[in-house]
C-alpha cells in the first residue's frame, strides 16, 4: 500500500464530519447579518465543480514527502492577500512569472527539483489582529479580505457579504484556468527560462550567478537535443495552489468525499492554519484533522513545544509522509532562540514533517511615516539563520514561504536596488502587507540557492558566496554600468 493510499485513523473516521468544527471555537470568522442568505450561497457553491482534483492533492503530498527528506525544495509565495481587482491576465502573469523564475533559479542553481506553491487562486481572506478599526473617531469592523467584505471604510462596505464568496470562487476558477493554460504551453519549460534571462540580468546585481545558471540550462538543453528525451533536461516546476483557511463557509462548500479515499478540501491543494487559529482545541484544527489534503501550520514565537506536539498528535496520527508542513515565522532577532526547541520537540515525536521558513511576517515594521514595510536584509537574515539551525540540529529546511509580486512595487526596503523608506510612496500597492518586488524576489531566490549549496556542498557554496559578494558593484553599493533595477 502506498503512503497516499493509507486510510485515516479509526478515531478520525468515527468522530469527525465536515461539520464537527462547529462544536469548537472558530477564531477570525466573519459575522454575517443574514444566515439564510449565507446558507443559500454555501448551497450554491456546493453545487459548483471543484477547483482542484484530489489526484493533484495526492501528487503534491508525494512531492512534499520528498522535500521533507531533502530531495526537493518548496517555494511557497504570492500576494499577502489577493484582490478581485487584480484578477486580470497581466497581474496573474506577473505573479506567476516571478514565482516560476524564482523556482527555476532554485532548480538550476542547486540541481534540486522544486515544487512551487502559489498563494494564489483563493488567498482572498486575511486574519486581523483587532476586531474593529477606528478612523477619525469612527469604529467599524476590520477589512477581512475581498472574499468577506470591502476595503472601503464605510458601514456598508465593512458588512460581510455572502455574495463575495461566490465572487471569490469565480475569480479563483478564472485564475486557475489561466495558470493551467500557461502551463499547457510550456510556460515553465527550460526554453522559456532562456527567454526570461535578459529580464533577470537586468533586475539583479547577481549577474555572475545568473550567468552560471544560464550556462547550466544551455548544457541541459544540449543534452536533451542529443538524446531526444526531454525528460532528461526539461523537468518542469510542479505548480500547486494554497491559501490560509479563514472563510470556513467557502472551504466547507467544496469539501467533498472521494469514494475509497476520504474527504478533501477541493478549493485548493494545500490549506494552511495561521498562528492566530492554530489552537489544538480550535475549529481550524478540528476541520483539518479530517481532510486528506496536506496541511500547513504556521508556528511562531508563542508556539510552545507542548502545543506543537499536541498539534501533531491531532493532525498527524498516522505519520503519513507529506501530510504536515510546519511554516515557522519568528523574526530575524528571535529565530535563534525559538526554532531549536520546536525542532527538538518534533524529533521527539518521531513524526515526519516538512519545515518551511516564513521570513516575512516576523520582520514587519512601520516607518516613522506610518507605512508598513519589511527590510530585505532582515528577511535574508532569518532565512540564513533558519538554514543554519536546521543543519546544525540534523534537520532539513525544505523550503521558504515568501510574499512577493512580479511587479516593480516599492513596498519592502533594501536589496540590491537599495530601496529606502523614502521610496515606499513611489509605487506602494498592497492593501495589507508589503511584498518583495520582482528584483527582490529574484535576488532572494539566488541567495536561497547559495544557502542550499553551502549546506549540501560546503566548499562550493562558500566559494560561490565569496565570488558574488566580491563583485565590484556589491562593494560600491551601486549597479554595474549598463544595468538598472528594471522599469519603475
Amino acid at each position: 500500500m502506498r503512503a497516499t493510499d493509507k486510510p485515516l485513523s479509526r478515531a478520525v473516521c468515527t468522530d469527525w464530519s465536515p461539520e464537527s468544527w462547529r462544536q469548537k471555537v472558530a477564531m477570525q470568522q466573519a459575522e454575517y447579518p443574514d444566515p439564510v442568505h449565507l446558507a443559500q450561497v454555501v448551497s450554491e457553491l456546493g453545487a459548483l465543480p471543484p477547483l482542484v482534483h484530489y489526484r493533484e492533492i495526492e501528487a503534491l503530498k508525494l512531492g512534499l514527502a520528498r522535500a521533507a527528506e531533502g530531495q526537493s525544495l518548496v517555494l511557497q509565495g504570492g500576494d499577502c492577500a489577493e484582490s478581485f481587482q487584480d484578477c486580470g491576465s497581466d497581474s496573474i502573469l506577473a505573479r506567476l512569472t516571478a514565482l516560476l523564475q524564482a523556482s527555476l533559479i532554485l532548480r538550476h542553481g542547486t540541481g534540486i527539483p522544486v515544487i512551487c506553491l502559489g498563494r494564489l487562486a483563493g488567498q482572498y481572506a486575511k486574519p486581523r489582529s483587532q476586531s474593529t478599526e477606528t478612523r477619525d473617531g469612527v469604529t467599524l469592523p476590520p477589512y477581512r479580505g475581498d472574499i468577506i467584505n470591502r476595503i472601503e471604510f464605510t458601514s456598508a462596505g465593512r458588512i460581510p457579504d455572502p455574495n463575495l464568496l461566490l465572487r471569490g470562487y469565480e475569480r479563483s476558477a478564472l485564475t486557475l484556468n489561466f495558470v493551467r493554460t500557461l502551463a499547457a504551453w510550456n510556460f515553465s519549460d527550460l526554453r522559456e527560462f532562456m527567454d526570461w534571462h535578459p529580464a533577470l540580468a537586468g533586475s539583479s546585481v547577481h549577474l555572475r550567478e545568473l550567468t552560471r545558471i544560464r550556462e547550466v540550462v544551455k548544457r541541459e538543453m544540449a543534452v536533451m537535443g542529443e538524446d531526444g528525451d526531454p525528460s532528461t533536461a526539461a523537468e518542469r516546476i510542479g505548480f500547486y495552489t494554497s491559501h490560509e483557511m479563514l472563510a470556513f463557509d467557502y472551504d466547507l462548500a467544496q469539501t467533498r468525499h472521494v469514494s475509497g479515499k476520504g474527504w478533501y478540501n477541493l478549493t485548493t491543494h494545500l490549506p494552511w492554519i495561521g498562528v492566530r487559529t492554530n489552537a489544538p482545541d480550535g475549529a481550524h484544527v478540528e476541520y483539518c484533522r479530517g481532510i486528506r489534503n496536506p496541511i500547513g501550520i504556521k508556528i511562531g514565537p508563542d508556539t510552545s513545544p507542548a502545543c506543537l506536539t499536541r498539534l501533531l498528535e491531532i493532525l498527524h496520527p498516522d505519520n503519513e509522509p507529506g501530510r504536515i508542513v510546519l511554516i515557522h515565522r519568528f523574526g530575524s532577532g528571535r529565530v535563534a532562540g525559538c526554532l531549536a526547541p520546536l525542532i527538538e520537540a518534533v524529533r521527539a515525536t518521531g513524526k515526519s514533517v516538512l519545515w518551511l521558513s516564513d521570513p516575512m511576517h516576523g520582520n514587519t515594521e512601520t516607518t516613522a511615516a506610518g507605512v508598513k514595510t519589511r527590510r530585505f536584509e532582515k528577511i535574508l537574515a532569518e532565512v540564513t539563520e533558519s538554514f543554519r539551525i536546521h543543519h546544525e540540529l540534523g534537520s532539513v529546511l525544505g523550503g521558504v514561504h515568501l510574499e512577493l509580486t512580479g511587479e516593480n512595487v516599492t513596498e519592502c526596503i533594501g536589496g540590491a536596488t537599495r530601496l529606502s523608506a523614502e521610496d515606499l510612496g513611489r509605487d506602494y500597492r498592497s492593501k495589507v502587507d508589503p511584498r518583495l518586488n520582482y528584483a527582490q524576489s529574484i535576488e532572494m531566490a539566488l541567495e536561497i540557492a547559495l544557502q542550499v549549496n553551502t549546506i549540501r556542498r560546503p566548499e562550493k557554496g562558500h566559494r560561490d558566496r565569496l565570488a558574488i559578494r566580491q563583485l565590484p558593484w556589491s562593494r560600491s553599493g551601486g549597479l554595474p554600468r549598463g544595468l538598472d533595477a528594471g522599469p519603475d
